[in-house]
């Protein structure tokens, strides 16, 4: 049997670890009380794959943002900050990568895990979640 690697994507991972949310946060300008509120949740993230297809959903307590995209096609996706943002998203192997205006995000896939790591200038903030289904 033969398995796609662009399968690999879809599932529901809960974030496990962060590196750098509090600079990162305080980098795109959010407010020091969502910043606080946040640190400490461990976010949802749930990926629906069909073909070069993603719906990409993340719920963080009571927030939940709703990303789709085809990949290579301009999409507008909304940010940490509620912005929405024309932008075309690749993938590359085991990675989607995406320019967000000064953010370059990365999401790689390695078996259960999956690693999001977004750099604004010199602040990298690295986020690892585990598959949960």
């Amino acid at each position: 049997m033969v398995r796609k690697f662009t399968m690999a994507f879809a599932g529901k991972y809960q974030l496990e670890s962060q590196e750098n949310f509090e600079p990162f946060m305080k980098a795109i300008g959010l407010p020091d009380d969502l910043i606080e509120k946040g640190k400490d949740i461990k976010s949802i993230s749930e990926i629906e794959q069909n073909g070069n297809n993603f719906k990409v959903t993340v719920t963080t307590g009571t927030k939940v943002l709703v990303n789709s995209f085809t990949v290579g096609q301009e999409s507008e996706l909304e940010t940490l900050t509620g912005e929405k943002i024309k932008t075309v998203v690749n993938l590359n192997g085991n990675k989607l990568t995406v320019s967000l205006k000064s953010i370059e995000s990365v999401t790689e896939v390695c078996g259960d895990t999956i690693t999001n790591t977004m750099t604004l200038g010199p602040i990298v903030y690295k986020r690892v979640s585990k598959r949960i289904s």
